[in-house]
């Protein structure tokens, strides 16, 4: 996928277009079926229930966004925390028991994260036996694997910069800009257990947790970034704009470069900040990506230019 009442996740990609979600387990779809109480489906159609039940979330986000403005807090009062406050030790062992750690079937096999994999129990359980909130930050979304591989193939773009991630999910667009050199990295994603898998996959990769804020970053006063990358998130026309306009006043203020990861989806291609975009590189996506993320192939980084 913002706000602590109401639960979205920044890096999710949900939307009823063929080209933007990729298939998931049963789990998923009957959970869905059931929040949007639309009956029984049958597994491929199952998508559009879920697909309905994110973008209500949306919904309430987008209002509450327009209803607050922004700047609400001085950024020296963001709760962000060291990431050692999130290893909720039963928390951990729930994840470390419930993720695959794997490095296979994306474009950075440098590194390993802990995700939701077919051969993972919950890939197929029953949705109501996920005693979590929805584990969006437990795929790996093709927007933020081509931000990560750029960062890799281009360590001069944050070596002794500081870097915020919006939306950070897993944590991997985060994990290689602190592999490429970052000096100061800050993972910005609502979920708190997305922080802890974050904490979790720093580890993995043997590196130090860096700070994460569960908080909405659209509602805090802009702090200066040399570089914000943001992977997946033009889903929606409305927040699309909110978000256009929230990168153009960091640009602007604090001539901040911003790089978006994003594989096609119409809600991007079509929103005006295309005017402002110069491509930077064009990835093929893996063919377990690609199977996982129905009708998309590749993945691109703009840098926006406003």
């Amino acid at each position: 996928m913002f706000l602590e009442v109401q639960r979205f996740q920044l890096r999710s990609v949900w939307q009823p277009d063929p080209y933007s979600f990729p298939r998931r387990s049963s789990c998923y779809q009957e959970k869905h079926q059931q929040t949007c109480a639309l009956g029984p489906m049958a597994l491929r159609p199952g998508w559009r229930a879920f697909t309905s039940f994110a973008m209500n979330r949306c919904s309430v986000l987008r209002k509450a966004v327009r209803s607050s403005g922004f700047p609400l807090l001085p950024w020296g009062h963001c709760p962000w925390r060291g990431t050692g406050s999130f290893l909720d030790p039963e928390m951990k062992a729930f994840l470390e028991e419930n993720t695959e750690v794997t490095s296979r079937g994306s474009l950075t096999p440098e590194i390993q994260l802990r995700l939701l994999t077919p051969r993972c129990k919950f890939w197929w359980e029953r949705a109501d036996l996920w005693p979590h909130r929805d584990p969006y930050w437990a795929i790996y979304w093709p927007g933020g694997q081509a931000l990560s591989r750029y960062l890799l193939d281009n360590p001069d773009v944050v070596r002794g910069k500081s870097v915020l991630d919006i939306g950070s999910g897993c944590g991997a667009t985060a994990i290689a800009a602190k592999m490429s050199g970052a000096l100061r990295i800050l993972a910005n994603d609502i979920d708190p257990i997305a922080g802890m898998a974050i904490t979790l996959n720093c580890e993995l990769n043997q590196l130090n947790p860096f700070p994460i804020l569960t908080k909405n970053i659209l509602d805090l006063e802009q702090d200066k970034w040399d570089l914000v990358v943001l992977g997946d998130m033009f889903y929606d026309e409305d927040l699309a704009d909110s978000l256009h306009q929230w990168l153009k006043n960091c640009f602007w203020v604090y001539r901040t470069r911003v790089l978006i990861g994003d594989p096609g989806r119409p809600q991007f291609s079509g929103h005006n900040i295309q005017h402002q975009l110069h491509k930077v590189a064009e990835y093929s996506l893996p063919e377990p990506t690609r199977q996982e993320n129905s009708g998309l192939t590749t993945s691109t980084v703009w840098d926006f230019q406003p």
